[in-house]
């Protein structure tokens, strides 16, 4: 599966965060590390809800980068 993430500067660090996975957030020092740590954030947060018996829901979310003239 591909799910999108969003990253995120934050004042101190980075964040991440799934669109498709409510609830499932991650943090680095990096922008490397981040996506690391969202990496397996989002492995932990299926293994979660398939042992709970709940849905794992499919990624829709669709990213695109848009050109604003300034």
């Amino acid at each position: 599966m591909r799910y999108a993430i969003v990253v995120e500067k934050t004042e101190n660090n980075y964040s991440a965060y799934v669109p498709d996975l409510p609830g499932c957030v991650a943090t680095g020092a990096t922008v490397e590390e981040t996506e690391h740590e969202i990496r397996e954030a989002i492995a932990f947060h299926i293994e979660g809800l398939i042992e709970d018996g709940l849905p794992v829901p499919p990624p829709v979310s669709i990213v695109e980068y848009l050109e604003i003239a300034a």
